[in-house]
C-alpha cells in the first residue's frame, strides 16, 4: 500500500474535518473531484479511513473530568489479558484501553463528569472485574494538545 504525499493531505483534510466534500478537497488541492474520490474510495478500501466519527465538545456534555488509569493485574496469563481487555469494552466510562510495557499492564482512558462519578467508577465498575491488582489515577489538569492527524 502506497501512501503519497496527496494522500496524506486527503488525510489531514478528513481528519480536521470529515464531513468535507471531495468538491471541497479537490479545491483546496487544485484537483478535480474525480481523482480524489477515487483517492478517498481506496484509502477506506486499504483500512487507512477506518471511520467517520465527530469530536464531543465534553464540557457541554457535562464530562468535565478525564483520568488516566493505569492497571496491573494480578495474574498475566494470556487468558487474563485476553479477558480484560474483553471485559472493559463493556464500561462506557473507558474511551480507550492500551495494552503497555513498564509497571502497568494497562493504560486506561476514563472520561467521567465529575469526582463523585469517579468514584462510583472505580469502586463498583473497575473493582468489580476480575483479577484487578493496582490501579493509579492520573487526573487530566489541561489538555495541551489532542490530535491523532500525523505530523501535526
Amino acid at each position: 500500500m502506497d501512501i503519497d504525499p496527496v494522500d496524506l493531505k486527503i488525510l489531514k483534510i478528513l481528519k480536521k474535518d470529515g464531513m468535507m466534500t471531495n468538491r471541497q478537497i479537490a479545491y483546496e488541492l487544485n484537483l478535480t473531484t474525480t481523482p480524489v474520490h477515487e483517492r478517498i474510495k481506496r484509502l477506506r478500501r486499504d483500512g487507512l479511513i477506518r471511520n467517520y466519527t465527530i469530536e464531543l465538545d465534553l464540557k457541554k456534555l457535562n464530562k468535565n473530568l478525564i483520568v488516566f488509569v493505569k492497571v496491573s493485574l494480578k495474574e498475566h496469563s494470556q487468558e487474563y489479558l485476553k479477558r480484560f481487555e474483553e471485559d472493559v469494552q463493556g464500561i462506557p466510562e473507558i474511551v480507550e484501553c492500551f495494552c503497555i510495557s513498564g509497571e502497568s499492564d494497562f493504560l486506561l482512558k476514563v472520561i467521567v463528569s465529575d469526582m463523585e462519578e469517579y468514584k462510583h467508577f472505580i469502586l463498583n465498575k473497575l473493582a468489580a472485574l476480575p483479577n484487578i491488582g493496582e490501579a493509579q489515577s492520573n487526573f487530566v489538569i489541561t489538555e495541551a494538545k489532542m490530535s491523532s492527524v500525523l505530523g501535526e
